[in-house]
Protein backbone atom coordinates (compact mmCIF):
# COMPACT_ATOMS: atom_id res chain seq x y z
CA UNK A 1 0.00 0.00 0.00
CA UNK A 2 1.19 3.50 -0.82
CA UNK A 3 -0.35 6.80 0.29
CA UNK A 4 0.69 10.37 -0.37
CA UNK A 5 -0.08 13.26 1.96
CA UNK A 6 0.16 17.02 1.52
CA UNK A 7 0.24 19.06 4.73
CA UNK A 8 -0.41 22.75 4.15
CA UNK A 9 -0.93 25.92 6.14
CA UNK A 10 1.06 28.86 7.42
CA UNK A 11 4.48 28.94 9.02
CA UNK A 12 4.14 28.38 12.76
CA UNK A 13 1.18 25.97 12.50
CA UNK A 14 3.37 22.88 12.85
CA UNK A 15 3.01 21.76 9.23
CA UNK A 16 6.61 20.57 8.87
CA UNK A 17 6.61 18.99 12.31
CA UNK A 18 3.46 16.99 11.53
CA UNK A 19 4.85 15.83 8.20
CA UNK A 20 8.22 14.79 9.55
CA UNK A 21 6.62 13.03 12.53
CA UNK A 22 4.42 11.04 10.15
CA UNK A 23 7.39 10.16 7.91
CA UNK A 24 9.71 9.18 10.79
CA UNK A 25 7.03 7.10 12.45
CA UNK A 26 6.41 5.21 9.21
CA UNK A 27 10.15 4.47 8.91
CA UNK A 28 10.23 3.31 12.53
CA UNK A 29 7.44 0.87 11.61
CA UNK A 30 9.57 -0.57 8.79
CA UNK A 31 7.83 1.24 5.94
CA UNK A 32 9.41 3.39 3.24
CA UNK A 33 8.78 7.11 3.48
CA UNK A 34 9.76 10.44 1.95
CA UNK A 35 9.41 13.97 3.33
CA UNK A 36 9.66 16.95 1.02
CA UNK A 37 9.26 20.42 2.60
CA UNK A 38 8.36 23.61 0.71
CA UNK A 39 8.34 27.08 2.20
CA UNK A 40 7.01 30.42 1.01
CA UNK A 41 9.41 33.36 0.69
CA UNK A 42 8.29 34.89 4.01
CA UNK A 43 10.24 34.14 7.18
CA UNK A 44 7.25 33.82 9.54
CA UNK A 45 3.58 33.29 8.83
CA UNK A 46 4.17 32.57 5.13
CA UNK A 47 2.90 29.50 3.36
CA UNK A 48 4.19 26.12 4.44
CA UNK A 49 3.69 22.81 2.66
CA UNK A 50 5.23 19.40 2.84
CA UNK A 51 4.62 16.21 0.95
CA UNK A 52 4.93 12.84 2.66
CA UNK A 53 4.72 9.48 0.94
CA UNK A 54 4.42 6.26 2.91
CA UNK A 55 4.72 2.93 1.16
CA UNK A 56 5.25 -0.73 1.86
CA UNK A 57 7.58 -0.80 -1.14
CA UNK A 58 10.21 1.39 -2.74
CA UNK A 59 9.24 5.00 -3.53
CA UNK A 60 10.38 6.11 -6.96
CA UNK A 61 9.54 9.84 -6.75
CA UNK A 62 8.95 12.10 -3.72
CA UNK A 63 6.40 14.15 -5.70
CA UNK A 64 3.09 12.54 -6.63
CA UNK A 65 1.06 13.95 -9.52
CA UNK A 66 -1.96 14.06 -7.21
CA UNK A 67 -2.05 13.32 -3.50
CA UNK A 68 -4.31 10.86 -1.70
CA UNK A 69 -4.80 13.06 1.35
CA UNK A 70 -4.64 16.82 1.77
CA UNK A 71 -4.40 18.37 5.23
CA UNK A 72 -5.35 22.06 5.11
CA UNK A 73 -4.81 24.13 8.25
CA UNK A 74 -6.24 27.37 6.83
CA UNK A 75 -8.44 28.73 4.05
CA UNK A 76 -5.51 29.82 1.86
CA UNK A 77 -3.94 26.36 1.99
CA UNK A 78 -7.25 24.74 1.14
CA UNK A 79 -7.83 27.03 -1.83
CA UNK A 80 -4.28 26.63 -3.10
CA UNK A 81 -3.99 22.84 -2.90
CA UNK A 82 -7.51 21.39 -3.18
CA UNK A 83 -7.03 20.65 -6.87
CA UNK A 84 -3.96 18.54 -6.03
CA UNK A 85 -6.12 15.81 -4.45
CA UNK A 86 -7.07 12.72 -6.46
CA UNK A 87 -10.75 12.13 -7.12
CA UNK A 88 -11.84 9.75 -4.37
CA UNK A 89 -9.12 11.10 -2.06
CA UNK A 90 -9.51 12.60 1.38
CA UNK A 91 -9.28 16.18 2.60
CA UNK A 92 -8.76 16.92 6.29
CA UNK A 93 -9.59 20.54 7.09
CA UNK A 94 -9.09 22.58 10.20
CA UNK A 95 -12.70 23.74 10.46
CA UNK A 96 -11.61 26.37 13.00
CA UNK A 97 -10.22 28.22 9.96
CA UNK A 98 -11.60 26.55 6.81
CA UNK A 99 -15.30 27.22 6.33
CA UNK A 100 -16.12 26.41 2.72
CA UNK A 101 -15.30 23.03 1.23
CA UNK A 102 -16.63 22.49 -2.24
CA UNK A 103 -15.18 19.30 -3.77
CA UNK A 104 -17.85 16.65 -4.08
CA UNK A 105 -15.55 13.92 -5.39
CA UNK A 106 -13.43 13.69 -2.22
CA UNK A 107 -14.14 12.66 1.34
CA UNK A 108 -13.92 15.70 3.61
CA UNK A 109 -13.10 15.35 7.30
CA UNK A 110 -13.72 18.62 9.15
CA UNK A 111 -12.16 18.90 12.59
CA UNK A 112 -11.94 22.12 14.63
CA UNK A 113 -8.25 21.45 15.24
CA UNK A 114 -7.40 24.87 16.73
CA UNK A 115 -10.38 24.72 19.08
CA UNK A 116 -9.51 21.18 20.21
CA UNK A 117 -5.89 22.20 20.87
CA UNK A 118 -7.02 25.25 22.85
CA UNK A 119 -9.40 23.09 24.91
CA UNK A 120 -6.43 20.87 25.72
CA UNK A 121 -4.48 23.93 26.83
CA UNK A 122 -2.07 24.79 24.00
CA UNK A 123 -2.67 25.66 20.34
CA UNK A 124 0.80 24.25 19.53
CA UNK A 125 -0.57 20.69 19.73
CA UNK A 126 -2.93 21.28 16.79
CA UNK A 127 -0.53 19.38 14.52
CA UNK A 128 -0.57 16.39 16.87
CA UNK A 129 -4.38 16.44 16.76
CA UNK A 130 -4.07 16.24 12.95
CA UNK A 131 -1.76 13.23 13.14
CA UNK A 132 -4.36 11.57 15.36
CA UNK A 133 -7.08 12.32 12.82
CA UNK A 134 -4.97 10.66 10.11
CA UNK A 135 -4.40 7.58 12.27
CA UNK A 136 -8.09 7.30 13.08
CA UNK A 137 -9.16 7.78 9.46
CA UNK A 138 -6.47 5.79 7.61
CA UNK A 139 -4.58 3.56 10.08
CA UNK A 140 -1.50 4.20 7.90
CA UNK A 141 0.64 4.22 11.05
CA UNK A 142 -0.08 2.97 14.55
CA UNK A 143 -0.95 4.97 17.64
CA UNK A 144 1.79 3.19 19.59
CA UNK A 145 4.44 4.04 17.00
CA UNK A 146 3.48 7.72 17.06
CA UNK A 147 3.61 7.79 20.86
CA UNK A 148 7.10 6.24 20.72
CA UNK A 149 8.13 8.83 18.11
CA UNK A 150 6.75 11.68 20.22
CA UNK A 151 8.55 10.24 23.26
CA UNK A 152 11.82 10.44 21.36
CA UNK A 153 11.06 13.94 20.10
CA UNK A 154 10.16 15.29 23.55
CA UNK A 155 12.58 13.27 25.70
CA UNK A 156 14.45 16.42 26.74
CA UNK A 157 11.23 18.30 27.55
CA UNK A 158 8.93 18.29 30.56
CA UNK A 159 6.77 15.15 30.96
CA UNK A 160 3.74 17.47 30.80
CA UNK A 161 4.55 18.25 27.15
CA UNK A 162 4.46 14.56 26.33
CA UNK A 163 1.19 14.11 28.25
CA UNK A 164 -0.35 17.03 26.36
CA UNK A 165 0.72 15.61 22.99
CA UNK A 166 -0.62 12.15 23.82
CA UNK A 167 -3.95 13.73 24.82
CA UNK A 168 -3.97 15.66 21.53
CA UNK A 169 -3.20 12.48 19.59
CA UNK A 170 -6.02 10.59 21.34
CA UNK A 171 -8.50 13.39 20.63
CA UNK A 172 -7.50 13.39 16.97
CA UNK A 173 -7.84 9.60 16.71
CA UNK A 174 -11.33 9.94 18.15
CA UNK A 175 -12.31 12.45 15.45
CA UNK A 176 -10.63 10.47 12.67
CA UNK A 177 -12.25 7.15 13.59
CA UNK A 178 -15.70 8.77 13.46
CA UNK A 179 -15.07 10.12 9.96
Amino acid sequence: MKQSFVFSGSGGQGIMSAGITLAHTAIDMGKHSTFLPEYGPEQRGGSAKCTVIISDGEIISPLPKKCDILVAMNEQAYSKFIDDVKAGGTVVVNSSRVKDTDRQDVKTISVPVDDVALELGNVKVANTVLIGVLIGATEIISREAVIASLGEKFKEKSPKIMELNVAALEKGIEFGSKA
